[in-house]
């Protein structure tokens, strides 16, 4: 096989090509800002209490029927319970005013036999509102979240044996077809059930379409604007359909409407299949020719490529659960959830520029550290805020999403180029899968925070600084070539052996 950077130089580094390439390859990931969190508003659990159905009661009784509990220190009408309403019903007969003639807490309760009644001052209507996702079935939000993050899990693991075997332009508009139509039928969604089938469907294509994209780029632009394209191009233009998501879902209060418009995103890609370089060369996306296949067990084969895949695994996992978390909980924040979710989008936007400039001149083990302190460290001290306080914790929530941010940056440049280009492919899947498995647990995550806020951000904090530490044991690649073949690959840094003490010898790291 060519040499790697030769047989791609006839990109150039700048001029119309060029541009017009990056610009085309970097459309391809608006769909995914705009369908990778818009469960933050279509999962909305407005506020509601149980329905009072049109029996005979007094106005004192229909306003003191739904008793009160104390939630997170507040005193906060019940979600899951109302008064006994025979019981309620009788009193109100009897002429017994509540509160002053009858001690309401000795009043027998009941659940929310008939339904119940929710807020529309923010949403028409979700998915909670219309299948009562609340209560005892208030678990059924985390699971279609989740639902969305298994589907990264099948598509990362599939993306990279598909795009090596047909090749990534193929794989790459395919999962755009497959994305596009799976989101549209969620649309139309008769059931909670169908909403994760389709919801699952929706995050296989979503991941193999950004790991394909992903890799096509490194892969086809030149070694100079290679980490351009992986940070401040693939990831500023996801940023752009993230931070314009909350804008349409304020303009598109009812959620079947909302996800069927989101939909029709995908299709402004489709043109791009037809692009050629010129009349003589190649169409964006003809692949490089490999000797040989490679398979997921090629990287069981040797030690240093098992400790090094087993690092990157933990660090994707411990990245995705602190990243999303922080993400898909804008819609618990106080203050307006559609100018939450702008805040966490924009919060990202200075974290890809900044990373671009880092990467061109800094130690990417060293910056991934950092970053991974910045952000878990920042989730611990949320803890310690008063609840008064609100605007200094989201403002902190905020400076960690930026640390997540540049840490989820960083990984995918660093992970690209660990990797050498037989393995890069499926190395990027793996891991991408190990992430998945932190992208599903974190609205589990998230959810803990129902039985206490602190929780969610304590467990974040603790895994994202602990990553911080299996971090030191990777290759640098800062200024390394591109490895093409697995001998050309990297070896880890293993921790330091206790004879090098002995001996005065240190080993960096």
């Amino acid at each position: 096989m060519g040499d790697y950077d030769d047989d791609t130089a006839f990109l150039g580094q700048s001029g119309p090509y060029f541009w017009t390439t990056f610009f085309l390859l970097n459309v391809v990931f608006v769909s995914t800002g705009f369908n990778g969190l818009y469960i933050v508003f279509v999962g909305a659990a407005p506020k509601h209490h149980c329905l009072i159905p049109d029996v005979n009661l007094t106005e004192e009784w229909r306003d003191a029927i739904i008793p009160f509990t104390i939630v997170d220190g507040e005193e906060v009408q019940s979600q899951c319970s109302r008064y006994k309403i025979d019981v309620v019903r009788n009193l109100s007969a009897q002429g017994y005013i509540p509160g002053r003639e009858v001690n309401l807490t000795t009043l027998e309760q009941e659940g929310c036999l008939d339904g119940w009644n929710y807020s529309k001052e923010i949403y028409q209507s979700t998915i909670v509102t219309e299948w009562d996702l609340v209560c005892d079935n208030q678990w059924k939000v985390p699971f279609a979240s989740s639902s969305l993050f298994v589907g990264y899990l099948i598509g990362s693991l599939v993306s990279g044996q598909l795009s090596d075997r047909f090749g990534r332009k193929k794989v790459v508009f395919m999962s755009l077809g497959v994305q596009c139509l799976s989101v549209l039928l969620q649309s139309f969604s008769h059931s909670w059930r169908m909403f994760c089938i389709m919801y699952l469907w929706v995050g296989a294509s979503q991941i193999s379409l950004y790991i394909s994209a992903f890799v096509l780029g490194t892969e086809v632009l030149s070694k100079t604007m290679r980490v351009l394209f992986t940070t401040l191009g693939a990831f500023l233009f996801y940023c752009i359909g993230y931070m314009t998501l909350p804008w349409i879902a304020y303009g598109i209060r009812e959620w079947r409407t909302l996800v069927a418009v989101l939909s029709t995103t995908s299709l402004i890609n489709f043109p791009l299949w037809w692009y050629k370089i010129d009349s003589k060369t190649m169409l964006v996306g003809q692949e490089l020719p490999l000797s040989k296949t490679y398979t997921m067990l090629d990287v069981l084969k040797s030690k240093n490529l098992r400790c090094i895949t087993l690092m990157c695994l933990l660090l994707w996992m411990a990245i995705n659960i602190g990243y999303f978390g922080l993400s898909l909980n804008t819609s618990n924040l106080s203050g307006n959830p559609f100018v939450n979710c702008f805040l966490s989008a924009t919060t990202e936007v200075p974290a890809y520029i900044v990373s671009t400039w880092l990467l061109k001149t800094c130690p990417r083990r060293v910056l991934l550290s950092l970053f991974l302190i910045i952000g878990g460290g920042v989730l611990l001290l949320i803890q310690f805020i008063p609840d008064t306080l609100h605007n200094v914790a989201l403002a902190l929530e905020m400076t960690g999403k930026f640390g997540f941010t540049m840490a989820f940056s960083i990984v995918y440049i660093y992970t690209a180029e660990i990797y050498p280009t037989v393995l890069r492919n499926i190395g990027m899947g793996m891991c991408s899968s190990a992430a998945r498995v932190g992208s599903i647990t974190a609205p589990y995550v998230i959810f803990l925070g129902t039985y206490n806020k602190v929780l969610p951000y304590i467990l974040m904090g603790s895994l994202t600084i602990a990553s911080s530490v299996v971090n030191l044991f990777l290759p640098e690649t800062l200024h390394k070539d591109l490895p093409e073949t697995v001998e050309q690959m990297q070896k880890f840094n293993p921790p330091i052996p206790r004879e090098a003490h002995s001996d005065g010898q240190a080993l960096s790291l």
